[in-house]
């Protein structure tokens, strides 16, 4: 067999194709440094994470964080208070794609129905007994009942809830593929936004009388 036909040039820029399809298909590049702690003073508008701090700012205390270690106040409406770990209060996370919250709820509490569009959660138990569930795109609804030591994970994008079923207290360690996963709180969303969406278009989506949105609003509106 022969290959004097044969093109090293075409196989060289096959072989660049192919090679730079691989790499475009990757969730994220490499990194090109140890780290890029956030500046979180800055102004700049960047695509992906603050700008980093000179390395001759850069302290210890950028990568360590004590937030998660007290309770939060849950003397609200939901019962519930979620502390976050992220780039925003965390500088040493920007850019490395991940964080955490604390979510601490009372008997009866709830973390209240919830999207982040920018990342996968991962969920344990530290404490109490919890229930989880989220509903998928087909709207189907997964749910189920988790103690002290389990795990749960919500896929990105999708509505989900954590609502304390147990006797005492509880608290949820999550973690998220995403330095800034962002949260999208149904009933602040639909109710509270600035400026507010008009309520026909709320009453035809519910199919209610004006006056029950009214009421939403004046509960979830600023």
């Amino acid at each position: 067999m022969e290959y004097s036909n044969s093109k090293p040039g075409s196989l060289l820029i096959l072989f660049a194709t192919v090679f730079l399809i691989i790499s475009s298909c990757r969730a994220d590049p490499d990194p090109l440094q140890d780290f890029c702690v956030a500046n979180l003073q800055a102004t700049d508008i960047t695509v992906d994470g603050f700008p980093c701090k000179p390395t001759s700012s850069v302290v210890s205390d950028d990568f360590f964080f004590s937030g998660l270690s007290a309770p939060g106040n849950t003397n609200n409406m939901f019962g519930s208070n979620i502390t976050q770990a992220n780039v925003a209060n965390f500088p040493g996370l920007n850019t490395l794609g991940l964080s955490m919250n604390r979510v601490d709820l009372v008997p009866g509490g709830i973390n209240p129905l919830h999207s982040h569009p920018r990342a996968t959660e991962l969920g344990f138990i530290l404490q109490g007994e919890v229930l989880v569930g989220f509903v998928s795109t087909a709207n189907a609804f997964y749910s189920k009942t988790v103690k002290a030591g389990e795990s749960f994970v919500i896929p990105r994008g999708l509505v989900h809830f954590q609502f304390n079923v147990g006797t005492g207290n509880a608290v949820v360690i999550t973690a998220f593929d995403s330095q800034l996963p962002g949260v999208v709180l149904a009933p602040f969303t639909l109710f509270g936004s600035t400026p507010a969406i008009p309520n026909d278009v709320l009453t035809k989506t519910f199919q209610v009388d004006q006056s029950v949105i009214n009421l939403f609003k004046s509960k979830f509106g600023n």
